[in-house]
């Protein structure tokens, strides 16, 4: 078997025009989508990136795998057996190529992250340039496109394609954004939901939109109102739809070889992005549903059917587990993930009840969800100090999670708490369980790329003083003694 797996860095399954989203955004893509199957529920367990693929590389949980963060304390990826390799838990890589297939990543994204880990068990490994993930899709196809002509009509290969370009900055050609220029946005955040986040001053906020000061004509300086809003979106559909144009040449590279039938595609993201919701744009900075939920497109054939959408709940470790499944190998006992195999066979199944999933680089959180109910626990809320320590969101009723309705439910809460220390006591009694991530990550606080004295000599800069007061209250102790000195 053939099998292609396209990663693609911060894509949202609602702006993708296969998931139905209003602008033709994917249209290589769509073509994948309608001869295979679209899972409307699949969400990544740890966020963001490195979590994120950690999982992808070892099957489990973060909590489990141990790299909940990007680096430092809370980052160190857990290898059981030391300096020898586990049967228990193998490398997902290792464990393919224990079946004879071979195994080739095209992603720069262990040196973008000093990710050491995830270059273990390949056959192949392709950095293709030292841009650490700032490519874009035409660099990494000039790279794929002459390997797939050489060994694209090898049998049984897993090839890993890692695409960047929806996640910020956005460096494509301009006229890809252009393209959407005199097409509406999605109503949501509206003016009055705009002017109302004016008041916010944490990063990627709608006043504090960028870091520094430097920014592509591809993104606003800030949010606004409704065209600001525009500007950025255009922008981030731009970088969508200049990945999908670079789908499409590696399936005319197969169309030519004669060979894109016989090809099992997965496609897939390490995780969504924020657009508007809680008040932040272009980041994925929290355990919220618009940084959570990730799209899911396979198409394998003569397995699956073409045009089936599946609504069960999925992790993206579910999804590892399932190519494990299909390509005949038995999924090992310390992965968290379970095979869905049975539902691209169209054969009777149910996706998991819930989803607890995690996220610790800029904030530490954990979250519960179900069909109807989105809860979050914030444990240390980071420079978003707008995180309640406790949050639900009735996600049927309010998709934007505009509303936190935790005190007008009680008992949801509680049944929801009740769910993640049940999954938290599942993970300790694990044999190889050594310690939560979370914990050495709230010793010394979710301050990777920036600290809250760098946050603070901002807001001062800025003239916001009172948010830059609230933020010296809060901290004065933990993060700014003695590298703040007002």
């Amino acid at each position: 078997m053939r099998i292609i797996y396209l990663d693609i860095d911060s894509l949202r399954p609602d702006h993708m025009s296969c998931y139905g989203y209003s602008r033709k955004t994917t249209p290589n893509i769509d073509k994948l989508a309608s001869s295979g199957m679209i899972f409307n529920s699949c969400y990544t367990a740890s966020s963001p990136c490195v979590p994120s693929r950690a999982s992808f590389m070892s099957g489990r949980f973060g909590i489990n795998h141990g790299a909940l963060t990007h680096w430092g304390p809370g980052g160190e990826f857990q290898y059981p057996e030391g300096d020898g390799h586990s049967e228990g838990i193998p490398f997902f890589t290792r464990h393919l190529r224990g079946a004879g297939y071979k195994t080739i990543t095209f992603s720069t994204f262990g040196d973008r992250h000093h990710a050491w880990w995830y270059f273990a068990g390949w056959n192949e490994v392709h950095t293709h340039s030292l841009k650490e993930g700032n490519e874009n899709a035409d660099e990494v196809n000039a790279s794929v496109i002459p390997w797939l002509k050489q060994h694209g009509k090898d049998d049984n290969y897993f090839l890993h394609i890692q695409y960047w370009d929806p996640h910020a900055f956005y460096t494509y050609p301009i006229e890809y954004m252009e393209q959407f220029k005199d097409e509406p946005v999605k109503p949501y955040p509206d003016e009055t939901a705009i002017a109302s986040q004016q008041h916010h001053s944490f990063p990627r906020s709608a006043a504090f939109l960028h870091w520094g000061n430097k920014y592509p004509a591809t993104m606003p300086g800030q949010i606004a109102n409704r065209s600001d809003f525009k500007h950025l979106i255009d922008g981030y559909d731009g970088g969508v739809s200049y990945m999908d144009k670079y789908v499409g040449e590696l399936l005319d590279t197969l169309r030519e070889m004669g060979i894109e039938d016989e090809v099992c595609f997965i496609i897939s993201a390490d995780h969504g992005e924020s657009m508007g919701e809680q008040g932040i744009y272009v980041e994925h900075p929290s355990a919220t549903e618009a940084v959570h939920h990730i799209p899911l497109i396979i198409k394998v054939p003569g397995v699956t059917q073409p045009g089936q959408v599946v609504d069960g709940f999925v992790y993206n470790v579910d999804v590892i587990a399932t190519i494990t499944d299909l390509v005949g190998l038995k999924i090992p006992s310390g992965w968290d993930g379970k095979s869905f195999l049975p539902a691209l066979k169209g054969e009777h199944w149910h996706g998991r009840e819930y989803l607890v999933m995690d996220h610790a680089l800029y904030v530490c959180q954990r979250a519960v969800r179900d069909e109807k109910w989105y809860f979050i626990r914030t444990y240390h809320p980071g420079l978003y100090l707008h995180f309640d320590e406790v949050i639900l969101y009735d996600i049927v009723n309010d998709s934007n999670q505009t509303i936190n309705v935790a005190s007008d439910y009680p008992d949801v809460v509680k049944e929801m708490d009740h769910r993640l220390s049940t999954w938290l006591h599942e993970q300790a009694r694990r044999p190889d369980y050594k310690v939560d991530p979370m914990q050495k990550v709230l010793e010394t606080g979710p301050w990777k790329y920036l600290k809250a004295e760098d946050w603070l000599r901002r807001l001062e800069q800025a003239g916001c003083h009172e948010a830059a007061d609230t933020i010296k209250r809060k901290y004065q102790r933990e993060a700014l003694q003695p590298a703040y000195d007002g």
